[in-house]
């Protein structure tokens, strides 16, 4: 069989379409199959959803011709305040402080609904010739041969391409049918997720604030508005999603504290289990993971959009610099250097989120202290401080071109 398109993408959320449009700047085509309606990526209303995305993912999104589109409205994230607590008793006096004017590069991250993002995206896949996005068709079977993947719908219509990628999330299909197992934890905790108005300004200073049952995160959107990302045992999650609005605002009062002044909803409310799921091998015969479908975290550093993020800079990198030297893009020995480079990342941020989340989600008196007292220390060394900045703005490691602001 003739392969109609060099790649095909199963998952049309957020890091699909940026690996499609990284690839097609470089001269590839590329189809991409999303089971969803295209009608989500236009909705314009707000619904509490937004992402934390660091430096080195805001020059990827610039590098693909998104960030031009989406500027006007992120928020910066100036500083970052971290601290260890208990609900309605206020911060310990050990904290970490980053204020961005630290580092050279300028703000550590961005905060960018939901929304904007997606419609972005959308407008860029529909004004690419090389893209080509087919919706609300699933999957039901996929085939590798010595020259090419082959995609049959659930329409009955096959697809054909040099190698497939799978975006598809969590419980990636793509990485079921190839016979990738997965290896994790269930930690015990949901996450709720909301946004909320406040009286005060925020001065896009992102608060961090660790209590037993799981962390508080408050991320600062444009104007008098922060998103929410609120971790507690699964049992007291599923209970506090199922109060009415002001009940669901009473109950997060006493842990997010007054110093906003006055807060209410505003947008609709989430909840998401909590785990740690990697799968146990990135790539296949023809074929490579990427996002959630080859690694899922805890949200405690907001890293999940931005790991998938490295994904897309490492990948389009390796089958384009594969491309120009004749190569097989879906060969093993190509799609090989793909896993090699993210593997280790990965693993470890998935080891440094899970490590943060076992050792600041507990009542522990000895742990506590130890915690503390190694916040304090951080913070009270310029040096040490630095380095986990560039950490949080995904300064560091082997960077993909694109994530240093480079083109391929």
């Amino acid at each position: 069989m003739k392969n109609t398109t060099d790649i095909l993408i199963v998952g049309g959320g957020l890091n699909g379409p940026a690996l499609a449009l990284a690839l097609a700047q470089t001269g590839h085509s590329v189809t991409i199959v999303d089971a969803q309606p295209k009608a989500r990526f236009k909705e314009d209303s707000f619904d509490g959803r937004g992402y934390a995305l660091a430096l080195a993912s805001k020059r990827l999104l610039n590098q693909i011709g998104i960030w031009a589109r989406v500027a006007e409205n992120v928020q910066p994230m100036l500083e970052i305040k971290a601290s260890d607590g208990q609900a309605g008793e206020g911060a310990s006096p050990f904290f970490l402080h980053f204020d961005h004017r630290e580092i050279e590069e300028g703000p550590m991250g961005f905060m960018l609904e939901d929304r904007f993002l997606r419609r972005a995206l959308l407008q860029a896949l529909e004004e690419e010739p090389r893209i080509t996005l087919i919706n609300e068709q699933k999957v039901v079977a996929q085939a590798a041969d010595q020259t090419g993947v082959t995609l049959t719908l659930d329409t009955g219509e096959t697809l054909r391409g040099c190698m497939l990628v799978g975006a598809d999330g969590r419980q990636s299909g793509t990485a079921q049918r190839a016979g990738i197992t997965r290896s994790g934890w269930d930690y015990g905790q949901t996450a709720l997720v909301c946004a909320i108005d406040h009286e005060k300004p925020h001065h896009g200073i992102a608060h961090q604030f660790f209590m037993a049952p799981g962390p508080l995160a408050i991320l600062p959107l444009p104007g008098n508005r922060s998103s929410i990302v609120w971790s507690e045992k699964t049992e007291m999650a599923h209970a506090i999603q199922a109060l009415d609005d002001a009940s669901y605002i009473q109950a997060l009062r006493p842990r997010f504290g007054d110093f906003l002044g006055a807060i209410s909803l505003a947008g609709q409310r989430f909840t998401y289990p909590l785990n740690l799921t990697i799968a146990n091998r990135f790539i296949g015969e023809r074929m490579a993971l990427i996002g959630d479908a080859a690694h899922g975290m805890h949200p405690i550093a907001g890293q999940g959009l931005n790991a998938g993020l490295r994904d897309v800079g490492a990948l389009a990198e390796v089958l384009t610099k594969a491309t120009r030297r004749g190569e097989d893009i879906g060969s093993v020995l190509v799609l090989e250097r793909y896993q090699q480079w993210r593997r280790f990342d990965t693993a470890t941020l998935a080891a440094a989120t899970d490590m943060v989340n076992k050792l600041f989600s507990n009542d522990n008196p000895l742990l506590r202290l130890g915690r503390d007292i190694g916040m304090g220390v951080v913070n009270s060394l310029p040096g040490l401080r630095r380095g986990f900045m560039r950490e949080a703005a995904g300064l560091t490691g082997d960077l993909p071109r694109l994530l240093k602001g480079e083109a391929i």
